[in-house]
């Protein structure tokens, strides 16, 4: 028996589902993240270790394993792509290897196919899709400094903003201001910028105040839901150029990220958008491990090898 291992290389952590040649599962587990846009290597590499070892435990050695497949962010920069191919490459796995964007994978996983769209909005945001033919296009994914419109990152920031222009009259009072003020420890603007500045502050950490949001907007706050308006045309227009370059404005997309998994404000703002955009569309969850997506298209390659 030959088996295929898929991995999912989230934010924090990585899920794994280890199955046959036939697909059937036959291992998951987690480990730690090998996202190298937020892990140093020696903590990658640690990972990748971890994991393999408990692949081959599963399978009866990395003899057995014929295919994995790593979905993982940031892998359109060639030298993330070649570094994780040698973390896999230095366990003693010398199989087939596909590295790929969590995006496909969660999109494969999503649809059983690798053919469709996929919006993802989480701490980043990006758009992507492939049509029967093979072509595919992206949008978005160019990372929080010029890019990530819509995403957990942009909320968060969207919210830091206001609690800052409330506290100098900019804008009127905002239910957003205690909420960032209670979360963070703080008491004032200068504080607020205090840690906005402080060099221990990461984008993790201002995407994590995307969950007051929905509270913001659960108190009928006008500037909670001017940010749910803002983050929703964001997410369309990311969706628009992928819809119209393919072809596929009726199509299925698939929708993953915890902002439009989780804040029903967003989401539901976002699909009375694209269903004034696009009729036709239908938009459909992504499941919460997308390794499951990554087996299959490990097991894609697999049989494509043959």
């Amino acid at each position: 028996m030959r088996y295929v291992a898929g991995m999912d290389g989230g934010g924090t952590k990585t899920a794994v589902t280890v199955a046959d040649e036939h697909g059937r599962a036959v291992h998951r587990f987690t480990s730690g993240a090998i996202n190298y846009n937020g892990q140093d290597e020696a903590s990658i590499r640690q990972s990748f270790r971890a994991i393999m070892a408990e692949i081959a435990q599963a399978c009866g050695g990395l003899g057995h394993l014929a295919y994995v497949c790593v979905g993982a962010a940031g892998v359109s920069n060639p030298a993330v792509r070649q570094r994780l191919t040698a973390d896999v490459r230095e366990c003693g796995y010398a199989g087939g290897l596909l590295i790929t964007g969590d995006h496909e994978t969660a999109l494969c996983g999503a649809l059983d196919s690798p053919v469709g769209m996929i919006l993802i909005a989480g701490t980043g945001s990006i758009c992507f899709g492939r049509d029967a033919a093979g072509h595919t296009h992206r949008t978005g994914g160019c990372g929080y400094l010029i890019d990530d419109e819509g995403s957990g990152y942009s909320i968060g920031r969207e919210l830091l903003t206001a609690a800052a222009k409330a506290g100098d009259g900019r804008i009127p009072p905002t239910v957003v201001t205690g909420l960032v003020y209670e979360r963070l420890g703080v008491t004032s603007v200068r504080e607020l910028v205090g840690f906005v500045h402080d060099k221990r502050t990461n984008k993790k950490d201002v995407a994590a105040l995307a969950t007051l949001l929905a509270p913001a907007c659960d108190a009928g706050d006008a500037a909670a839901l001017a940010i749910v308006k803002k983050s929703a045309a964001a997410l369309l227009e990311l969706v628009g150029p992928v819809a119209e370059r393919l072809a596929m404005q009726g199509g299925r997309l698939v929708l993953a990220g915890s902002v439009l998994l989780k804040n029903a404000y967003v989401r539901d703002a976002f699909e009375a958008l694209l269903g004034q955009a696009y009729p036709g569309m239908r938009c459909v969850a992504a499941p919460a491990d997308a390794s499951e997506g990554a087996v299959r298209m490990a097991l894609l390659a697999l049989n494509n090898d043959q």
